[in-house]
């Protein structure tokens, strides 16, 4: 048995022995540490993707868009609670957007900012907050009840350019406002979601997370996007095709040219015009 086990270790380190921790492949199996466990994953070709797993991709890949661009807000929103554990800050950022904070069906999912929870504490949260737009940037408030000393963090989320203006140390809970300056490469005037937790000045406490609100609309999702381009080239087409359908009409006094161009042209016409009627996309 240990000789079968030595053979088959080609690819793996034994640190304490044959009966010690893995770290390497063997054979579908990768061994690994992580923050101190032991931890086992299937790897290689999973063959083709079932629709449960696409959707899951798709899921996943929506929620890294916003997960990747507040890196460095999460980084010490969900240091608390990740520590101790096998998780840190990015699993948890995650695991919760994932679960909590998406909506539509596949293909069409999309965040719903309003239940992004980037972090979760035992200290007073924040409220009556406002969030108010102003000339170079946004004007935050809140109720200063509380600790006076506890720090304020800010995140402005910018869902079109997929990045986000972190403040970790934005202010004190005791000055009971902030502002934030924008006034650069257009943020103050695209979409923007807003969030607020307080931090306790030794670091060992943080508050809820408090959704603040949206700013200029929310923005369109890929979806929406790559319908509207799809739309607006059918309608570029359709544009060129009644053109010319309705121009060899009046020329022929309003009745079908007799010629096989003109009934391929006039079929072209019924279908598109038909489409432009059922594609979304349609602006307004």
């Amino acid at each position: 048995m240990l000789h079968l086990m030595i053979n088959t270790l080609n690819m793996a380190k034994v640190a304490n022995g044959p009966l010690g921790s893995l770290n390497g492949k063997i054979n579908n199996l990768g061994f690994y540490m992580l923050n101190g466990q032991h931890i086992c994953r299937t790897i290689g070709d999973p063959g083709k993707p079932s629709i449960n797993q696409q959707a899951n991709r798709r899921e996943m890949s929506v929620t890294m868009q916003m997960v990747s661009s507040i890196r460095e807000f999460i980084s010490v929103s969900f240091d608390l609670e990740a520590r101790g554990t096998v998780k840190n800050a990015h699993n948890l950022a995650t695991s919760y957007i994932k679960k909590k904070a998406l909506k539509g069906q596949y293909p069409n999912l999309s965040v719903d900012y309003s239940k992004v929870e980037l972090s979760h504490g035992t200290l007073a949260g924040a409220t009556d907050l406002k969030l108010e737009k102003r000339e170079k940037g946004v004007q935050i408030s809140w109720n200063t009840k509380g600790r006076y000393d506890d720090i304020v963090m800010i995140l402005l989320y910018h869902p079109l350019k997929r990045t986000a203006t972190s403040r970790i140390n934005a202010s004190r809970r005791d000055t009971g406002t902030c502002f934030i300056e924008l006034d650069h490469d257009g943020f103050l005037e695209e979409p923007i979601e807003a969030y607020i937790c307080f931090r306790a000045a030794d670091g060992k406490e943080i508050s809820d997370s408090v959704y603040l609100g949206n700013l200029n609309g929310e923005a369109e999702t890929e979806e929406q996007i790559s319908e509207k381009r799809k739309y607006a080239e059918v309608k570029q087409r359709f544009s060129i095709v009644e053109a010319d359908y309705l121009g060899q009409m009046q020329g022929n006094r309003g009745n079908p040219v007799d010629s096989k161009a003109f009934r391929t042209l006039e079929k072209e016409y019924e279908v598109l015009k038909n489409k432009l009627e059922h594609l979304p996309g349609k602006p307004g």
